[in-house]
């Protein structure tokens, strides 16, 4: 087995795991919980919510199976709702000690689907292989340093991801500003080390861009646009956007 046949199952049995095991547990903890009630009528109305969270998971897992940026989410949102509605749902076994605790349940079950989320990320990008440009998964690569910029490679196009905090009338809100460019536009990609002492420049105006600091770096030049991107497994991504490059003009 290859090394990214063994990343690929690894990170597919945590895929599925989050989206469909969790929500089976749930659903087996739920019918439980009804069957050791005190109850002469056998509450079958509680596994409604385990299988719609069940159904969902089986919808999204089909769109988000290779694209590890939405397995975080996926595995707070699981896991959450998950350990939210059990222990509440204890509350018919007259457990009401349990059921008060349905809020710090829930962070807590968020954490653990997180962590098997990035389990499963780390499990399939680290370390980066170029071998990963054949595979079908939208590659993510985070900028090093105190940046909110990221870098998504896919099948046929590269894209730039900036997160922006916005102050509206509404609050604090989150949103993510895009700038892709298909492959077949990218005239130059390569990697150069930094020094630190460089200033970068973007092409556009970024809230908090990416500072130069030692160590490697990808230079991606497209439609005239000039990006220089820190990021210590440049050599890598280099290697990884030439060969998907390559793959398209084939």
């Amino acid at each position: 087995m290859s090394s990214l046949d063994a990343r690929d199952r690894q990170a597919q049995f945590v895929v599925s795991f989050i989206y469909l095991g969790i929500p089976l547990i749930f659903l087996g903890l739920t019918l439980w919980i009804s069957a050791a009630a005190d109850s002469e009528v056998y509450n079958w109305q509680a596994g409604l919510i385990p299988l719609a969270l069940l159904a969902a998971g089986w919808w999204r897992r089909g769109k988000s199976r290779y694209k590890p940026i939405r397995w975080a989410w996926a595995g707070i949102t699981m896991g959450g709702v998950t350990a939210l509605f059990t222990s509440f749902y204890t509350i018919v076994l007259d457990s009401g000690s349990i059921a008060m605790w349905f809020l710090p349940a829930a962070v807590v079950g968020a954490i653990i689907g997180a962590a098997f989320a990035r389990y499963g990320f780390r499990a399939l990008m680290y370390p980066a292989i170029p071998e990963l440009a054949e595979s079908q998964y939208e590659l993510t690569f985070r900028m090093r340093g105190l940046t909110r910029l990221r870098l998504s490679i896919t099948a046929d196009q590269v894209a730039l991801h900036e997160q922006m905090v916005l102050h509206t009338a509404e609050g604090r809100q989150t949103t993510e500003r895009d700038k892709p460019y298909p492959l077949t536009a990218v005239t130059g990609v390569h990697d150069v080390t930094l020094s630190g002492a460089e200033r970068l420049k973007y092409p556009v105006t970024m809230k908090l861009a990416p500072r130069s600091s030692p160590g490697p770096a990808l230079i991606l030049q497209v439609q005239g646009d000039d990006w220089v991107l820190p990021h210590d497994e440049a050599p890598v991504i280099a290697q990884i956007i030439n060969r998907r490059i390559a793959a398209v003009r084939t």
